[in-house]
C-alpha cells in the first residue's frame, strides 16, 4: 500500500486526497492543517488522524509520500521536511517563492532519489499537448515569437484571504494563476527563459494584480521573443480566460481558450477540442506522480520545469522593481 498524507486541507488539498484514495493501491492515512475546523472536517471525511504541523505528522506516521496544497510561502519548509524524511513529494504550484529554495528542493530530491512533482495540470491537458505537438512537428517552421495572456476575476475574491497576504502568498496573480501560463508557454515551446523586462501593477492592493512581461526564450539555441500579459482583475469567473499563440517561420498555431487554429502555407485549419474536466486532469497528474514514485512511469511534471517558472517570476519582480531588464538564471 502506498501511504500518503495531505498537507494543506482546503478545497484543493481535500480534492487531491479524495482522488488519491480512489487510485488502486493508494491510501490517504493522515492530514495536516493549522485550522481546527478544517482538520475536524478532514478527519471526519477520511477517518484518519490529523495534525497541526508537518513535524507532528512526520514524527507520528509511516508514509511513502505527501501532497502539499498549503499557502505558497509554506511550501519550501514543508517539502524539505518531507524529503528529509525520505518521502516523495507532490507540490501544488507555484513550487516555492524563491529561486534558492527551488534549487535546494531539486537538489535534495535528486540526492535522495525521490520524486518531486509540481502540479502543473496543463501537462495533461490534450489541448496543450496538441499545441506542443504542432510546434514539434515543424508545420509552422522554426518558432520565433510567442504571445500569451491570462485574465481572471481574482483580486476581488482573494484580497482578504491568504492569497492577498504577501507573507503567505509570496506574490499575487503572477505567482498564482499566472504561474500556469508561464509554465504552459515554456512547456509548449520546450524553451528556457533567458531575460525579462516587466511592469507590475498592484492596483492599490498588497499583492500584484496586473503584470506585463517581455521575455527572451532559448529553444535549443534558437531565440524566441515572448509577450506575456497577466491580469487578476479580469472578467472570467471562476476559470481564467487565456490564449497562447506561437508564430513560426512557416506558419502559426494559436489557442484562444476554446479553439486551436493552425496556419500553414496560407491555409488555416481549426479544431475545437472538448474542455477537459479539472478533476480528471488532477486525477491524471496524481496518478502520474504515484506511478513515477513507484518507478512505473516517467514524471510528466518534474520540478525542473517548475524551477524555471520560479526563476522567471522572481526575475520579473526584480525587473519591475529596478526598472531594468534582468537575466533569468533558470538552470537546475
Amino acid at each position: 500500500m502506498f501511504r500518503v498524507a495531505g498537507i494543506g486541507l482546503g478545497s484543493l488539498g481535500a480534492l487531491e486526497c479524495r482522488l488519491l484514495n480512489e487510485l488502486e493501491g493508494v491510501r490517504v492515512v493522515a492530514g495536516v492543517d493549522p485550522a481546527d475546523e478544517v482538520r475536524e472536517r478532514f478527519g471526519d471525511e477520511f477517518d484518519v488522524p490529523t495534525y497541526v504541523t508537518t513535524e507532528e505528522l512526520l514524527d507520528a506516521e509511516f508514509l511513502d509520500a505527501v501532497t502539499i496544497a498549503s499557502p505558497h510561502a509554506k511550501h519550501f519548509d514543508q517539502a524539505l521536511a518531507a524529503l528529509d524524511a525520505d518521502l516523495h513529494v507532490h507540490l501544488e504550484k507555484p513550487m516555492v517563492t524563491d529561486l534558492g529554495g527551488a534549487r535546494a528542493l531539486v537538489d535534495r530530491a535528486e540526492d535522495r532519489g525521490l520524486t518531486l512533482a509540481v502540479g502543473y495540470q496543463r501537462h495533461f491537458d490534450p489541448r496543450f499537448h496538441e499545441l506542443r505537438r504542432v510546434v514539434d512537428s515543424g508545420r509552422i517552421g522554426d518558432p520565433h515569437m510567442v504571445v500569451c495572456h491570462l485574465e481572471q476575476e481574482w483580486i476581488r475574491w482573494t484580497k482578504d484571504e491568504w492569497r492577498g497576504d504577501p507573507a503567505l502568498s509570496g506574490g499575487g496573480q503572477l505567482y498564482d494563476s499566472g504561474s500556469h501560463l508561464l509554465d504552459a508557454m515554456l512547456w509548449v515551446t520546450r524553451s528556457k527563459p533567458v531575460t525579462v523586462a516587466a511592469a507590475v501593477d498592484h492596483r492599490g492592493h498588497d499583492v500584484d494584480v496586473n503584470s506585463a512581461l517581455a521575455v527572451v526564450l532559448d529553444r535549443d539555441g534558437d531565440r524566441l521573443t515572448a509577450s506575456v500579459g497577466v491580469s487578476g482583475d479580469g472578467q472570467s469567473v471562476p476559470d481564467p480566460g487565456e490564449s497562447l499563440r506561437v508564430i513560426g517561420t512557416e506558419g502559426m498555431v494559436a489557442f484562444d481558450g476554446e479553439t486551436i487554429e493552425v496556419t500553414e502555407g496560407g491555409t488555416t485549419y481549426t479544431a475545437t477540442p472538448p474542455t477537459p474536466d479539472f478533476e480528471d486532469l488532477t486525477r491524471k497528474k496524481l496518478r502520474n506522480f504515484v506511478d513515477a514514485a513507484r518507478d512505473e512511469a516517467d514524471l510528466a511534471i518534474p520540478a525542473e520545469d517548475a524551477l524555471r517558472v520560479t526563476a522567471l517570476t522572481e526575475a520579473a519582480y526584480e525587473s519591475a522593481t529596478t526598472g531594468r531588464r534582468v537575466n533569468v538564471d533558470g538552470d537546475a
